[in-house]
């Protein structure tokens, strides 16, 4: 018998305003409560909060839904400082009281890692730094919108952050998240770039803040018209910027300064706007120390760092260890991470750049045994290399990890290789924010 394909029929949403309660947080910090025994996600609220919600999503497991009203509000509710905050994609907590922060936080890791591991453990202390004028480093994202008109004065240069969840941008004239020096230059440099002769030909801004000054770096589509480029140069000189233009064919001009350097930790690291460098000056101090603290190296220790970058952990391990290797993914990392070294003085380390996705055996440096091992890794974590660690000989393993998910999963691969865990802890890198870092020791 002949058998018709028959769409299935689409369900309609109910958008009415529905009351609910809020039972607990997921690991993004939307609140989850529960319409039918369904759980439903809501933005912008809190455990134990009653809320009147309006559905936007309604899949077969689980639904989401915006926030109308707060009923009854939570007692760690506080009221956010930015004035962008409900618009912007940047921070995603700042309606719950940061110390609140913390224990969520720490909840979160202790709960995704007991259902990993099946352990339970004591969280060492979390690391905490400043929770606003935190961050040394920022993309301002740039697009000059001409749907009203043809005309400049009837467009509008669009400077800021993207909107949550979204690729429109929030206007910004300050963040209280950035560090005082690189705020404070908001304001002028919106001004700077709508008097540009050809805005629509920005790309996008990259601030950050080295020991002597700030540092601007401009992505450009085309080359600046000469008034343009005279207009830039200036602002530089006026506010003692090293100023950077990025080209679209990623050709990087130092145009006016010197190449940026930021110390910590008694270490002087040169620095390009382009590398990737931690945003929060004082939780990596402190992550740092403690990396090295947990890893207990002694002077005749080898220590391999994975995912090393500029050598953020391996030249204070360096101090340390007998020698340290680091491996990176991308030359440009690894030349950089050679230099800091040299400038440093220390000559007991040495880099390499290796694709951490692929089989390391074949590697020079995999063919020798390390007594240590530090991990940081990206949010996609460590699974092409983390099946291969025991082969290296370590007897202690330290990952931070910026994804609790993948340190989870890549923490069955450390146990089943015969590592245990022993110690974890939580990083405040980004405060105000569901996003979070930590640190596990692992152990032979």
């Amino acid at each position: 018998m002949a058998r018709f394909y028959q769409p299935k029929k689409k369900t309609s949403l109910d958008t009415k305003h529905q009351q609910v309660r809020v039972e607990r947080l997921d690991h993004q910090g939307a609140g989850i409560a529960f319409l039918n025994k369904k759980p439903v996600f809501i933005d912008g609220v809190l455990p134990e909060e009653e809320v009147l919600i309006q559905l936007t999503e309604s899949k077969s497991k689980f639904s989401r839904a915006k926030l109308i009203k707060i009923l009854k509000s939570s007692p760690e509710r506080i009221e956010a400082f930015c004035p962008v905050y409900k618009e912007c994609g940047g921070c995603n907590m700042q309606h719950q009281s940061h110390a609140a922060q913390i224990e969520y936080k720490q909840d979160s890791l202790r709960q995704l890692i007991k259902k990993f591991s099946g352990q339970e453990l004591e969280l060492a202390v979390p690391i905490i730094g400043n929770e606003k004028g935190y961050r040394r480093r920022a993309r301002i994202s740039l697009y000059f919108n001409t749907k009203g008109g043809q005309s400049k004065s009837s467009s509008k240069l669009e400077f800021g952050f993207r909107k949550k969840q979204s690729k429109q941008i929030v206007h910004i004239s300050q963040c209280a998240a950035l560090e005082p020096q690189l705020n404070d230059l908001l304001p002028e440099l919106y001004v700077l770039l709508t008097s540009f002769k050809k805005p629509t030909e920005l790309g996008h801004l990259e601030l950050a803040l080295g020991d002597e000054r700030p540092v601007l770096m401009l992505r450009v589509m085309k080359p600046l018209p000469d008034k343009d480029f005279q207009a830039l140069r200036k602002f530089a000189i006026d506010n003692a910027l090293t100023l950077y233009v990025l080209s679209d064919k990623d050709t990087l001009s130092l145009i006016e300064g010197e190449k940026p350097v930021y110390s910590e930790g008694g270490f002087v690291i040169p620095f390009l706007p382009t590398n990737f460098i931690q945003v929060n000056r004082n939780v990596n101090q402190q992550m740092v120390n403690q990396a090295v603290e947990w890893l207990d190296i002694s002077p005749e220790d080898r220590v391999l760092d994975l995912f090393c970058g500029l050598g953020n952990f391996s030249l204070p391990m360096a101090t340390k260890a007998k020698a340290v290797v680091g491996v990176e993914g991308m030359q440009e990392m690894v030349d950089q991470a050679e230099a800091n070294a040299r400038e440093n003085g220390i000559n007991n380390v040495d880099f390499y750049q290796a694709n951490l996705e692929q089989d390391i055996s074949d590697n020079i440096w995999a063919k020798t045994k390390f007594d240590k091992v530090l991990l940081d890794p990206a949010r996609a974590g460590a699974s092409g290399v983390i099946d291969q660690l025991s082969e290296l000989g370590a007897t202690s393993i330290v990952y931070v990890s910026c994804n609790p998910a993948t340190l989870a999963r890549d923490c069955q691969s450390l146990l089943e290789q015969g590592f245990k865990l022993t110690r974890l802890g939580m990083l405040d890198m980004f405060p105000h924010t569901s996003h979070l870092e930590s640190m596990a020791l692992f152990q032979k």
